[in-house]
């Protein structure tokens, strides 16, 4: 199994959506073992109010869906799920697990679906098959002998808010807090940065803003691969005559033009929609710089308003009221020379000014962010300067404005809310020690990096991994997975095979799960389980298709499986009755929650989902000081690493074709890439400075300093619209090349969008783009 020879690259000319998606569409279809009569009838369910929440991003489900209320992306994840491929014993039987570990990405998962549970048999290199009840008892056998402080429990975004409940409670009863998560490896800088700034942890923007904006700013965010069905909003907003600035370091087909698949006549036209009314393509790290920027030319206009005795350019009666720490802000404004920002983010003085201005304009504006922001070493104070931005106008706690963090996955918000972090402070423990008679763990658990160190310097001893493919998607990888066949046990609950499950521990399980879009019956009946979006609005999910395999558990049964095989029995704890019907999860989720979470099970089934309290919508600031807080920079580059010669900035990133460690195939449409995942992307100036040329093949050796060797070979140079000192790969291809000590600061989050490596002419064999083979 490789990588098809047949390249391509040409530069993709159409817009986002029209057509090129439609086409895509059709050709997954077709190529995979998707059932097509089901496949509809599941599309026409996707993200509505009677059906299922789609599986792939966590955009909000509007309380009026289109007709379909899908994107590209998020199809293909429901035909992924909807494969009728099996994977089970007999699988195994004919490939080692020694083989498949040479196989890429997209040939394992696109087997199909895991039909039956299994444990690692190391004699003969394969998977065998395992009772349920034999799997839990040798679960519950381990961990009893194991000391809880070397034991990691693992979530990743797609589970639910039930089960994510019980996950937590499972890894708190047993001992710990090692509950790192896929926020650890996006989106904890928001969940650190905006509670010093505004108080709170998620975004303040419901989609009713989208409707009464009068600008949107968007930093670090890829709308048209990332957040396909947020173009519904962009589309509009952008029909009303509302700015939409960009601020990227590469130019996104989905922030330039869209056609609505749902539109008759742009679909016959060829029409599109243009979305971004300005483009400014930010160096990779210049984030800190722009924004700083971008309030430099607010404080300097409102100085100039002030002299001239026109109105005033701040929101100073909000300044005042609400915020604290703005004099000080201001004054290391005036002190930051403008050839300074105009270096480090790597646009002109009139562009930032340009946009200001056009900010300042606007009564009310929404700003839209992703991991372009937060995957930097300095990606806390990425986040905490957008909210600076946006307190300089009153720009939070009011309609039509707000912060906006897009989450990549879906419900990867939603498991937080109910207690998914490795963080004690985060979690209600007194509310869990009163209902459950037990003393909560006092200690910081586990994030991603430290369960990455842990695993290196051999203190982890197990890991128990709730969907996810951990050991491809952590960084450091060619370190990690030599460390990993070290652990004492590794469990995995998946739906499809992955690289994680093939580096096994010395006892390894793989438990298959039910999907979201598969029916699922317990003692009560059907069950219905619930996400939360990216707007902090929750919303009920049931399944309806044919469930892969008889053997499938959903997954609260498996973590109630655990549970009762690894702890004492608690009558407090009704993991059986849990099971059994989710509705009482969903009470004791309320009674931990009283505030979040009332009435849960009564207004789950609200159109359009029903939103959390969020104290910064009504400008209640939960901070030390009870306001909202401004912050001092320290610094005007994010990347926490010195430019040198010939160093440059690594941006690792998706394609058109992929979901997180997921590869739906090998054609990255808006960039004109086909038939390789195997590419850097590099400017015409820097390909010409290096003496590089289009088409040869490169090694990427990493430069973090600490004397380990770091390289990915085999990659085709691509010319691409890269800022200068700037080149692009895919993740997690590229992920070896990200030391684990190159995070963020605070929030731990590995800094891929700012990864220091040189190029390097190929003067032997090619090093596979991925892990090496365990």
């Amino acid at each position: 199994m490789h990588e098809p020879t047949d390249l391509k690259f040409e530069p993709y000319r159409g817009p986002a959506g029209g057509w090129g998606s439609v086409h895509s569409l059709l050709r997954f279809g077709t190529g995979s073992q998707v059932p097509t009569v089901e496949a509809m009838r599941q599309l026409a369910r996707q993200n509505k109010a009677d059906g299922f929440m789609c599986v792939s991003c966590a955009w909000a489900k509007p309380k009026d869906p289109h007709a379909f209320e899908f994107c590209e992306n998020g199809a293909k994840a429901t035909f992924w799920e909807l494969d009728q491929g099996r994977v089970g014993a007999d699988f195994f039987a004919r490939h080692p697990v020694s083989e498949l570990l040479q196989w890429p990405d997209f040939d394992l998962e696109r087997k199909g679906r895991l039909t039956e549970p299994l444990r690692y048999d190391r004699d003969s290199d394969r998977y065998v098959p395992i009772a349920w009840e034999e799997a839990f008892a040798t679960i519950g056998r381990e961990l009893r002998a194991l000391d809880p402080a070397g034991v990691v429990f693992y979530a990743s975004g797609r589970a639910s808010l039930e089960t994510s409940y019980m996950y937590a409670l499972l890894a708190r009863l047993y001992g710990n807090n090692n509950l790192p998560d896929s926020s650890n490896m996006c989106h904890e800088s928001t969940s650190v940065g905006l509670p010093r700034s505004i108080g709170v942890p998620v975004g303040t923007v419901l989609l009713e803003d989208f409707e009464a904006t009068d600008c949107i700013l968007s930093f670090g965010q890829n709308v048209g691969t990332n957040a396909p069905r947020m173009l519904h909003q962009l589309q509009e907003a952008s029909r009303r005559g509302v700015p939409i600035l960009t601020f990227n370091p590469l130019r996104e087909r989905g922030w330039e033009r869209f056609i609505n698949p749902q539109e008759p006549v742009p679909m016959a036209t060829g029409t599109s929609t243009r979305i971004s009314s300005g483009y400014h393509q930010v160096r990779a790290g210049g984030d800190l710089a722009l924004v700083q920027g971008l309030c430099k030319a607010l404080l300097e206009a409102d100085d100039a308003a002030q002299r001239d005795g026109a109105a005033r350019v701040l929101d100073v009666d909000f300044i005042a009221v609400h915020t604290r720490g703005f004099e000080d802000f201001a004054a290391s404004l005036r002190a930051t020379g403008w050839d300074e920002i105009e270096r480090e983010s790597g646009l002109s003085r009139a562009d930032v000014e340009g946009a200001a201005a056009i900010y300042a304009a606007a009564r009310s504006s929404i700003l839209v962010y992703g991991m372009g922001l937060t995957q930097h070493r300095r990606g806390v104070d990425n986040v905490r300067m957008l909210c600076n931005l946006m307190l300089m106008r009153g720009n939070v706690g009011r309609p039509g404005a707000g912060i906006c963090p897009v989450r990549g996955h879906s419900n990867v918000q939603g498991q937080r809310t109910v207690g998914i972090s490795e963080k004690p402070e985060l979690v209600p423990m007194d509310r869990l020690a009163e209902l459950y008679r037990f003393e909560p763990p006092p200690s910081k658990g586990l994030d991603t990096i430290g369960t990455v160190e842990g695993v290196l310097d051999g203190s982890v001893r197990a890991f128990i991994g709730l969907g996810g493919n951990f050991v491809r998607a952590a960084p450091d990888t060619r370190q990690l997975e030599p460390a990993w066949k070290r652990l004492r046990l590794t469990v995995q609950v998946a739906t499809k095979l992955n690289r994680s499950h093939l580096v096994c521990g010395e006892v390894a399980l793989l438990l298959p799960c039910l999907g979201r879009l598969e029916r699922d019956i317990q003692a009560g009946g059907d069950q219905t389980v619930t996400t939360e979006d990216s707007t902090a609005c929750i919303h009920a999910s049931f399944g309806t298709h044919e469930p892969a395999s008889r053997a499938l558990l959903s997954e609260p049964a498996i973590v109630a499986g655990i549970a009762e095989a690894a702890l004492e029995p608690r009558p407090e704890v009704p993991w059986r009755e849990w099971v059994a019907d989710y509705g009482r999860v969903r009470d004791a989720i309320e009674a931990t929650y009283p505030e979040q979470f009332r009435d849960f099970n009564r207004r789950m089934r609200e159109p359009g989902g029903f939103p959390r309290p969020i104290a910064a919508r009504e400008r209640r600031w939960k901070t030390d000081s009870g306001k909202a807080e401004f912050m001092v920079p320290e610094v005007l580059c994010a990347t926490g690493f010195e430019d040198a010669a010939n160093l440059l900035r690594l941006i690792t990133l998706r394609s058109n074709d992929q979901f997180n460690t997921t590869i739906y195939g090998y054609r990255d449409r808006f960039r004109g890439i086909e038939g390789t995942r195997r590419v850097v992307l590099v400017g015409e100036r820097d390909i010409a400075r290096l003496g590089l040329r289009a088409g040869q093949l490169v090694d990427l050796v990493g430069d973090d300093g600490d004397g380990v060797e770091r390289e990915v070979g085999g990659l085709r140079v691509v010319p691409y619209d890269v800022p200068e000192g700037c080149i692009v790969g895919y993740y997690p291809e590229c992920n070896p090349l990200i030391s684990v000590a190159h995070h963020a600061i605070d929030s731990h989050v590995p800094a891929g969008k700012s990864v220091p490596v040189r190029i390097r002419a190929e003067t032997r064999a090619p090093v596979p783009a991925g892990p090496a083979p365990v």
